[in-house]
């Protein structure tokens, strides 16, 4: 399995990161996709990665949260850091979060618009960040070809609408798949199984956060990942292994992992 957007390289973890790799492996987990959030974060990423060069590797982004007036010096420090990192496999964690205010909702466009810029002219993958601003992603997205938007919506939290738009309209992306999943009252199942076929989804954990059920409330973690592929052989009506071997093989082919 891979775990295709987590924030182990966060403070959560900084007193037990050997036990959850070593949890993570034991999983079955191949692979950890580590997304930036801002400009203080691309330290701890960096360590974890070559703490971990097996398994971690690096993504660049400025979260949609961490945008503010001073959003361009951070993208510059973000660039120039990507720029120098060979490892990297993706853009993220980017995108547009406007579920606690629109203060920032101009700069967040154009903070997005840097980041899609940056990825179609390095040919990387986008981790795409899109919390109550389904709207907005359509008028960004508007303004490039669709062949060009390659990536993965993370924590996919659309309507069913939104779903079976975002699969008929761009094809490039791929449909991040987590905890919330398993949760009782998620209409995700019904949604996915009806309107995005599995050879879009990829799994991820987002740890520490949105644990998955049975471990729900706690803190989330890269070996948590075999109950979101039950959740989804559930609802694929599929078997565990085939869920991971269609995944797997997704990913890899979203984000160039070998």
């Amino acid at each position: 399995m891979i775990d295709t957007h987590t924030h182990i390289d966060g403070e959560e973890f900084e007193q037990d990161r050997d036990d959850i790799i070593a949890r993570a492996k034991q999983a079955g987990v191949k692979a950890i996709l580590l997304p930036n959030i801002d400009m203080m974060s691309l330290l701890a990423m960096d360590e974890s990665c070559n703490l971990y060069p097996d398994i971690c590797k690096p993504m660049y982004g400025l979260h949609p949260e961490n945008v503010d007036e001073n959003y361009m010096s951070q993208l510059e420090a973000i660039f120039m850091a990507a720029d120098a990192d060979d490892r990297k496999v993706g853009v993220g964690e980017i995108g547009l979060d406007l579920h606690w205010d629109d203060k920032y909702k101009k700069e967040q466009i154009e903070a997005f618009k840097w980041q899609i810029g940056y990825a179609i002219e390095h040919k990387l993958p986008m981790s795409i960040h899109v919390r109550d601003a389904f709207a907005e992603l359509y008028e960004v997205f508007a303004g490039y070809n669709a062949s060009e938007l390659v990536g993965v919506l993370h924590c996919f939290s659309g309507g069913e609408e939104d779903a079976k738009r975002c699969v008929a309209e761009y094809p490039g992306m791929m449909f991040g798949v987590n905890g919330t999943f398993t949760y009782k009252k998620s209409m995700l199942p019904d949604i996915f199984s009806k309107h995005v076929p599995i050879d879009r989804v990829v799994l991820e954990t987002d740890a520490p956060y949105l644990a998955p059920v049975p471990f729900r409330g706690k803190r989330n973690e890269p070996s948590y990942l075999p109950k979101i592929a039950e959740s989804l052989a559930d609802a694929y009506g599929m078997t565990v292994d085939e869920v991971e071997r269609v995944t797997d093989s997704n990913a890899m082919r979203m984000y160039g992992l070998v």
